[in-house]
């Protein structure tokens, strides 16, 4: 009896130490990439088309995590809002390692290549978790 109390006993002991050890751990810093971009010709469907379907092939790249593509909501016109972009990507990286590799991948650099034209602006924010 008394030595499967103190194997229960060390069990439970060890038990804690390793979720405190998990809890400890530090947690990986998410990278947030956001793109906005100001199309030539705003007025064009089929340059707004061609450009999302750009964006949407970036997908592909194994470090993304999550990536959304989006137009202007039409949300409320207030001061602190800008409206001024055309399209905009957010992207989901582990890490900065990750947003590094997407940086130099064929299908970026392909994207660049195939709708670079399409832009006269472009806009990035980059955040990490705090």
């Amino acid at each position: 009896m008394m030595i499967r109390r103190r194997f229960i006993g060390s069990a439970a002991l060890f038990g804690v130490a390793g979720i405190m050890g998990f809890a400890m751990r530090p947690k990986k810093k998410s990278l947030l990439h956001h793109v906005f971009f100001w199309l030539k010709n705003p007025q064009s469907e089929a340059d707004r088309q061609q450009l999302i379907t750009g964006l949407k092939t970036l997908a592909g790249i194994p470090t993304i995590r999550q990536i959304h593509v989006g137009v202007l909501a039409s949300t409320e016109k207030r001061e602190v809002v800008d409206t001024s972009w055309d399209v905009s990507e957010l992207m989901f990286f582990d890490d900065e390692a990750g947003q590094k590799i997407y940086q130099d991948h064929p299908i970026h650099q392909d994207f660049i290549k195939n709708c670079s034209h399409l832009w006269e602006k472009v806009v990035v924010y980059d955040a990490i978790d705090v």
